[in-house]
Parts: structure tokens; sequence; C-alpha cells
């Protein structure tokens, strides 16, 4: 450990080594190292009035902050913003830029300065996928800063996150396009009843990538073979990631299904894509980037990317709820997916696992079905379940308690239950899209979001007023309304399908024109 004289420890940023990762040494002591200092909100302000945004209350009664108030009235203040940087420049650290609306200062050093100013040593680790730079223990600041940073991320660069997504082998692609098991987007939006005469004009998604990357010529293909017009497509680099496609088995097939379906929902749309680097700091980065983005002013956020909670650090989901949390205030829908190996969401430690940020209390997080469709145009729906490691994920949150809308569901719920809704996402069952010049089939989880968000812009456009926090309203008047569908046969694992909420597939699939009535009230 280097030697520190600071004396507080930030909450939660207890670190480990990834499991199967060797030690090869200390870092390079020059290497050029950025990190992002997280503030805590302006205490003299007071925390935003988030209850009547968590009231069920339909969106014609809730008043959002626009993103200018927000900043102005809950941002960091000014004072902490200057305590930092003096802090960042008597350890040698160049400030490179300061946020008051994302709470964030962004900092620039060596990896001994860094060592030194956090109480920490870093080390570079091989496990493996490959390397990364990383850390263990906690981390330290001076007691001047002690509340006021509420988190540092960038010390520890590992790989966090994987995207909830899985293609449909060549065997069985073949074998479901025989039996006409897989379907564009515009099928599904119609088989999921979603309003018609609506084409998200007027409204922007946000989509967070941490890999991969998109190509034009492939979107104007699919979009023409679907005889829809071409969404307007933004990139936004986030911490110097770029758009940088690659191969169909890469995290391209993460972009471009995520585009391809919420942009086929909802064409007049604008897709804004925050490229950010694989690990704590990109993830948050993107987040409060699109959050925050005074520019393209998303109204809903949707996210496919995701690992278990075992695999963060405490401070990283605080930061992730939180600005879930300011989403929420200014009427931005947060949609994530639930995941894809089941009960244990991949882990084998014998215990039930869920997804972050799927899990956290502000998201509506979106498991997975298997829909099928007969030749009379019935349609059976059930939990997805291929398998441990090609299921829908949901369970309990070993992090969070249960959240106040979630009451409904009885005194034996003690912590946040996931997920809340869902959608197709069996790959045998899967999605149409292209990437990188293939015709392909995927499901995942990762598609229910981008899904789940289409109609969402569907909604917010009819509305002419944000859904935003929805959460509230599909566990309180809404949830007798007939809004979703319930899906009431199949096991994710450990979870079982039932009538009403259950860990599989939350409260069901969509009824897009119902649930536009019931906003309506």
């Amino acid at each position: 450990m280097a030697t520190t004289a600071h004396t507080h420890v930030i909450p939660g940023s207890t670190q480990t080594a990834l499991v199967g990762a060797v030690a090869l040494g200390p870092v390079d002591p020059e290497q050029i190292i950025e990190i992002t200092v997280r503030l805590r909100a302006a205490p003299e302000r007071g925390a935003p009035d988030l209850q009547a945004l968590a009231a069920d209350q339909p969106p014609a009664s809730r008043r959002y902050l626009s993103r200018e108030a927000y900043s102005q009235q809950h941002g960091a203040s000014h004072s902490d913003i200057v305590s930092v940087e003096m802090f960042a420049r008597q350890h040698g650290m160049a400030v490179i830029r300061s946020d008051a609306a994302q709470r964030r200062v962004v900092l620039s050093g060596t990896a001994a300065i860094m060592e030194q100013a956090f109480g920490v040593q870093l080390q570079d680790y091989e496990f493996p996928d490959g390397t990364y730079r990383g850390r263990e223990g906690e981390l330290h600041v001076p007691p001047e800063l002690a509340g006021v940073v509420e988190g540092v991320f960038g010390l520890d660069d590992r790989p966090v996150a994987t995207p909830k997504l899985q293609r449909l082998e060549p065997d069985g692609r073949m074998q479901a396009a025989a039996a006409g098991i897989s379907y564009t987007p515009p099928q599904l939006a119609k088989l999921y009843n979603f309003p018609p005469g609506l084409d998200g004009t007027g409204q922007c998604i946000a989509i967070i990538e941490l890999g991969g990357g998109s190509r034009p010529r492939d979107l104007k293909a699919y979009f023409q073979e679907l005889g829809l017009p071409l969404p307007v497509v933004k990139i936004i680099s986030v911490d110097h990631a770029k758009n940088r496609p690659s191969t169909a088995d890469s995290a391209d097939g993460e972009v471009m299904l995520d585009i391809e379906v919420a942009g086929a929902i909802a064409p007049k749309a604008t897709i804004a894509v925050y490229f950010a680097p694989n690990s704590e700091r990109g993830f948050l980065d993107a987040i409060t980037a699109a959050v925050h983005d005074k520019v393209n002013r998303p109204s809903v956020l949707s996210i496919s990317w995701g690992a278990p909670e075992s695999r963060w650090t405490g401070q990283a989901m605080t930061a992730f709820e939180q600005a879930f949390a300011e989403a929420a205030a200014m009427g931005v829908t947060v949609l994530c997916a639930a995941g894809d190996n089941g009960s244990t969401d991949g882990e084998t430690d014998g215990r039930q696992h869920v997804d972050f940020p799927a899990s956290a209390p502000h998201a509506l997080a979106c498991g997975g079905t298997r829909l099928e469709v007969a030749a009379d145009g019935a349609t059976t729906e059930t939990v997805w379940n291929e398998g441990p490691n090609s299921a829908t994920g949901g369970g309990y949150s070993a992090f969070f308690p249960r959240p106040d809308y979630q009451t409904v569901l009885g005194e034996d719920v003690t912590m946040r239950g996931v997920p809340d809704v869902a959608g197709d996402a069996d790959p045998a069952t899967g999605y149409r899209v292209r990437v990188d010049g293939r015709e392909l089939v995927f499901g995942g989880t990762s598609a229910v979001a981008p899904l789940w968000a289409g109609l969402l812009a569907l909604l917010n456009q009819q509305l002419g007023q944000p859904v935003g926090f929805i959460n509230p309203l599909l566990y309180g008047s809404l949830r007798t309304e007939g809004v979703t569908r319930d899906i009431t046969e199949g096991n994710n694992g450990e979870q079982q399908a039932a009538t009403g909420w259950d860990a599989c597939t939350g409260w069901g699939c969509p009824d897009g024109q119902k649930l536009l009535q019931g906003l309506m009230r």
C-alpha cells in the first residue's frame, strides 16, 4: 500500500481482484491515468423532491425539472469542485474538466501520483480474457474531502460488463427460419399491440455501448428492407471511446441490435449512442453524459450491458442508482436488460444473483420470454429458459433494499426484486437484424430493453409529456389495468413464474395500446 496521511475511507470503494486474475507487478509509475471523481450533490441546496415522482401519478400530473434547472438546484456545489481541484493540484494532477450537473471532476496524473493521492497500490493483472490495471482494498481521501468525494473511478480499468445478447447459431437459425420463429421489430410491435400511427417524432432514445460499433451502410440496408425511414443516429464519444465496428462476433452485434430494434419501433426518433470504455468509470460517465445531455435531451435511456452485482464496487452501484434517480427527476425512463444466465446470472458460487444495473431501484428491469405464434395467429409465451446459460435473469438484489413501489409484493420481499417487465428474448424466437453485412438472428434481454425503449418513445410522443419513472405506476394503479400480459409458465432456474408479478418476467410483456390508455388517465 502506498504511504498516505489520509484518514478517510471512501465508502463502497473496496475492490478485489477478478476471479482467476494474477498480479504481474506494480504498474509503470510514469503511466498517465485519467480518473473521474464523483462529488456529492450540493448539500446547501437539498435533495430533489423525488417523492412526487416516485408516487403513483400519471405523466400529466408530474412536474419534471429541466436539465438546466436540475444542474442549478441539485448539481455539485462550486465550493466542492474547487476543493477537489485544489487537492488535485496539490498532488500534481491536472484538472481536465469539471461538470457540476454530472457531479464530476476529471483529473489526470501519473500512476505514482494517483497512488500517493488516494492511498492505493496499482498493479497490472492478467486474467483469462486479457490484462487490466487494477487495485485491491480501499481508496482514501483527506479529512477535508470526507463526504465531498463519493467515488473515484478509473484507477482500476478492468472490464466490468458484458452485452446481454445471444446469437442463434447457424443450424438453429436455419431451423428457426424454416419454422418462421424469428421476428422483425415491427412484427413484434404488432404482436405486442403497440399503438399505430406513431413514429417517435420529437423524441430521443439514448443507448449506452461499451464496445463495438455500427456501419451506416448496414443501417441503411436494414431499414430499406423494412420499408422504414432511416433514423437519425448520433454518435457521442465518452472518455475517448469511439464507434469502432469490427465483426459480427464482437460487440457490433449489441450495437446494431440496440439501434435497429429501437429505430424500427420509433424510426423518427433520434438515436443517440454513447460509446464509452468498458469499465466502471466509462459506464458511469456514459450514463451521466446521457442523463444530463442538454443538446440531444433523451427521454428514454436503454442499457443492454451489465454483470452480476457481486462484480461491482459499492461506490459504483450507488453512483449508478443516483444517476438513475436524477434521470427520474428529469422525466427520463431508464431501461436495463435483466441478464441472460438465469437465476445465478452466470456465477458458479452456488448462490443466486441478479444483474446490475438492472437491479437499481430507479431502473425498469427487462426480463425475457419465448414467444411463439401458431398458424391461426394465436400466441404462446413462456419464461425464456433453454438452460442455465440461456435464460432470463431474475431474482432479488443483495445490495438494494426493496423500494417503496414494491411494497405491494408483500412483507416476504425485503430486497429489490427483478425484473419489472419482459419481452421476447429467446434467440430461438429471436430478432432479425443486420450486423456487418450479415443477416442474423439475435436474442437475449439485450433486445427487450430497446424494444421497451421504442415503445416508450411512442408513448411520449402521443402524451406530449415524458412517461419518466414508470415503476410506481406499474406496481400501482396500472397493475390491474391489463397493460402487461402476464406470463405464468416456466422458470429461470430458482425463480418460478406465477400469476401477477414474479422474479422471472416481472409483470409480463407489454400491451402497448392499453399501456397508453392507462397513462392517459
